[in-house]
């Protein structure tokens, strides 16, 4: 027989949301955001039962950080008697309640707000709640016109008892309302006093005992859900920000290597676009051996500058700077002014070296070699990368691999970059991933990384899982309506979405998609307003987006011609054909509209052309709508009735309401839920409507807000 920790624990707690593999991987979340725990909560018999989402920032200290009442659903509680699974932070709690009583009678929800970064632990507690259960039955008996001499009996030693809790809690430091053990032991004395029976049962129902009875329960029979489970919380350009790719190396004047210096004069540039975030390919040496030249050739002149991610040179390593870009004092520079431009600065991590790397020589272990007593560079057949050797996970010496990794990153945190983009994740061992973003986190928890892995989706989901703050994903692939809305709605509404963060990319160095190629600059512009409207963190490889680059290596490639990757690049950024102004706008747009700032909230809508797509976001309080129609036709002009479900946005059959066009400025009176759009794609591809309610004032006058 299975041992039994207390028989008389009689509430059950099951199948408590969110979490992730049983609790075997922590939620996301941003600083600021809302936790929504929902469980399946009963009891035997006939008895009330009560819960409460317990949880806790694992940052704070013993003291505690704040009131029961910070949790945002139900009534928060000082818990007093629980049990505890261990000492340390505070726990707090928040009420739970029955959001759907008739139709779900034992589904429980509650919320919760994270407001530090780092990791929370959160569970359900559940307990029978011997005064609601009092209270219930105390209003039956008055209807019944009952004796009430004995419930009122029972009521008031519950009510003692509260007291009692009460008291120690405040001995105990609790966070208690000044009186309120004194005020529940009046409550007792009242229930007993010799007043009409009427009255003092009018007395056990008041509503002011309620809510002081349920800021102290009994909890020392409750029962604790099994898994105490974790939420990771991140800065908020974790969930909401726009990136801007570019080389530094080709900032610099016509025909010579670019530095940081030029990189850094490059910055009111980026910063006139309104991006948020300015993300460097790796800065490192390069290395010589097996360099490749222009369009990935193996035979490079003596003056073609390589890859930059053959890191590695005698120069140095992954903490180095490529001597032609210029000093860590340089870079310390850039990373300063960048923030004077509201821009953050990200890098590049690789984690491949060039065959010149020291580590080659000083820790050959790290390597693969081969029979011949070479060492096993990169390929996935049949493609080689002669430049790069792979490091080997499985090593002897994997401890000193994981630690040199790990200090890679510490050094460039320590130089202000909070935020890396890490190259191809999925070929790194998961343990590894899982390990180091824990230890730097633990170190600088506002650390964001960004997982670019093009793979299968349970590789994918798995690096998510194992601590990547953001995704690469399946968008630039993703074309027809029915590709984008199943995908998309994948992606922000089904479970994955506790842990996968989607950052939408149009194009990068190594990706130019075939609608690209064919579509021209309406193209371009389409595909800047889906993403940075369908994902709230999206990107660009620029000058290159901006600037149209449509030419592949050739037919039937994604590789660009002349690709920056392996040569310098001199870009016309003056050029009147520039989406400079338009991306500027759309990044405007963004920051103006809070709808924009989340995922979750994005539904499409039904329109009768199968060449435009339509969806909406909005905040939670419905105070800021948008809505967006795209054409995905870069070369005609489409047309189609879109249907609006009104009720979503508390919007009268009987009243009209206008749609504010952000990109253009038109302003349109739509009424009822069909209304006809049309775009010309050479014109603006993409409506992003901002709905306005009609308004009557005591004046009469019409107003849109």
């Amino acid at each position: 027989m299975s041992k039994i920790e207390d028989g008389r624990r009689r509430a059950v707690v099951e199948h408590v949301l969110p979490q992730v593999d049983g609790g075997r991987f922590p939620i996301k979340r941003t600083v600021g955001e809302q936790v929504l725990v929902e469980a399946s909560v009963f009891g035997d018999g006939h008895d009330a039962i009560a819960a409460a989402v317990r949880y806790r920032d694992l940052g704070s200290g013993p003291s505690g950080s704040g009131p029961s009442e910070r949790g945002t659903s139900g009534r928060g509680t000082s818990g007093s008697g629980a049990r505890e699974r261990d000492s340390g932070p505070v726990w707090r709690e928040v009420r739970m309640h029955r959001p759907r009583p008739r139709e779900a009678p034992d589904h429980w929800e509650a919320a919760f707000e994270v407001d530090t970064l780092g990791r929370w632990e959160y569970t359900v507690i559940a307990w029978v709640d011997h005064f609601e259960t009092w209270r219930r039955d105390l209003k039956k008996r008055i209807a019944a016109e009952q004796d009430l001499t004995v419930p009122l009996q029972v009521g008031a030693a519950l009510v003692e008892a509260a007291s009692d809790r009460a008291q120690a809690a405040h001995v105990k430091g609790g966070i208690v309302q000044s009186g309120e053990a004194a005020l529940l032991m009046d409550w007792a004395k009242r229930l007993r006093r010799d007043l009409p029976l009427a009255d003092r049962g009018e007395l056990g129902l008041d509503e002011e005992l309620d809510r002081l009875m349920a800021r102290y329960p009994d909890h020392s029979l409750a029962s604790v859900y099994e898994r105490t489970l974790e939420v990771v919380v991140d800065p908020p350009i974790a969930r909401f920000g726009a990136w801007y790719e570019m080389f530094p190396r080709s900032c610099g004047p016509a025909g010579q290597h670019g530095t940081l210096k030029d990189c850094e004069e490059r910055l009111p540039y980026v910063a006139s676009m309104n991006f948020d975030i300015l993300y460097l390919p790796p800065i490192h040496p390069i290395g010589r051996e097996f360099r490749k030249g222009p369009n990935n050739t193996l035979t490079p002149g003596p003056e073609d500058p390589g890859s930059p991610w053959a890191i590695g040179a005698a120069e140095g390593g992954h903490t180095s700077i490529h001597p032609q870009l210029g000093t860590l004092a340089d870079f310390r520079s850039l990373v300063k002014k960048a923030s004077e431009h509201g821009l953050a600065i990200a890098l590049d991590i690789a984690f491949q070296c060039a065959p010149d790397h020291p580590w080659v020589s000083e820790h050959p272990e790290w390597f693969i070699w081969r029979p011949d007593g070479t060492v096993q560079y990169a390929e996935n057949p049949p493609k080689k990368y002669q430049d790069i050797y792979p490091l080997n996970f499985e090593s002897e010496n994997w401890q000193g691999l994981w630690d040199a990794l790990k200090d890679v990153f510490l050094y460039w945190s320590e130089q202000g970059v909070h935020v890396f983009r890490v190259d191809n994740p999925h070929t790194k061992a998961f343990p590894f991933w899982e390990w180091v973003i824990a230890e730097v986190k633990r170190v600088y928890p506002e650390t964001v990384f960004l997982s670019e892995a093009f793979t299968r989706p349970p590789v994918m989901h798995r690096l998510a899982k194992a601590g990547f703050t953001q995704s690469y994903n399946y968008f630039p692939w993703r074309n027809t309506k029915w590709e984008l809305t199943t995908y998309l709605t994948e992606l922000t509404a089904e479970s994955g979405r506790e842990y996968f963060r989607p950052n939408l990319w149009p194009n990068t160095p190594d990706i130019l998609p075939e609608y690209l190629q064919i579509g021209g600059r309406p193209a371009f512009a389409s595909r800047l307003v889906l993403a940075a409207t369908l994902g709230a963190s999206y990107g660009i490889y620029g000058p290159a987006f901006e600037l149209c680059e449509w030419r592949p290596r050739e037919p039937g490639s994604e590789e660009y011609l002349d690709s920056e990757k392996y040569q310098v690049r001199q870009w016309d950024l003056e050029r009147p054909d520039s989406l400079r102004d338009l991306i500027a706008r759309v990044n405007q747009i963004r920051r103006d509209n809070p709808a924009l700032h989340s995922d979750w909230s994005l539904r499409f809508h039904e329109i009768d052309n199968e060449q435009l797509i339509a969806y909406s976001k909005r905040t939670p309080d419905g105070e800021n709508a948008l809505l967006m129609v795209v054409s995905l036709d870069p070369h005609y002009v489409q047309s189609g009735w879109l249907e609006l479900p009104l009720e979503d946005f508390d919007l009268d059959l009987h009243h009209p309401y206008q749609m504010h066009d952000l990109l253009s400025g038109a302003r349109y009176l739509w009424s009822g839920s069909r209304n006809y759009v049309e775009i010309d794609p050479h014109a603006l591809p993409a409506h992003i409507f901002r709905l306005r309610r009609h308004v009557r004032t005591e004046r009469d006058f019409d107003y849109f807000l």
